[in-house]
C-alpha cells in the first residue's frame, strides 16, 4: 500500500516518544503502558514532529545515514504499522 509522503504524521493524543535510560531505547509512553523501539524505529520516531512530512523524515534520514535504498519501505512501513496500532494519526 502506497502513502502520500506529503502527509505530517503527529503523535497521538497521550502517546510520547522518549529515550528512557532504564531501558536504554527509545520508547512510547501512553497511558496504558510502553512499547520499547528497536533502533531503526527510534531513528524515524525523532522526526515526528507535527512539522515534518513523511517525506521530509525521509530526507533528514538519508541524510543522517547515507541514501540507502530500504530507508523509504522502512519509513513507510513503520508509518503504516504506527497507524494501525494507534501510536501516530497521519493527514491531520
Amino acid at each position: 500500500m502506497s502513502l502520500d509522503t506529503s502527509i505530517i504524521p503527529v503523535w497521538q493524543h497521550g502517546y510520547r516518544f522518549q529515550y528512557e535510560p532504564s531501558q536504554q531505547a527509545h520508547i512510547i509512553l501512553y497511558p496504558e503502558g510502553m512499547i520499547k523501539l528497536n533502533d531503526t524505529a527510534s531513528a524515524i520516531g525523532q522526526h515526528i514532529d507535527g512539522k515534518n512530512s513523511i517525506a521530509d523524515i525521509i530526507a533528514q534520514l538519508k541524510q543522517q545515514f547515507g541514501d540507502i535504498a530500504q530507508i523509504d519501505a522502512d519509513v513507510i512501513d513503520y508509518m503504516q504499522v504506527a497507524q494501525r496500532e494507534n501510536w501516530i494519526k497521519l493527514g491531520v
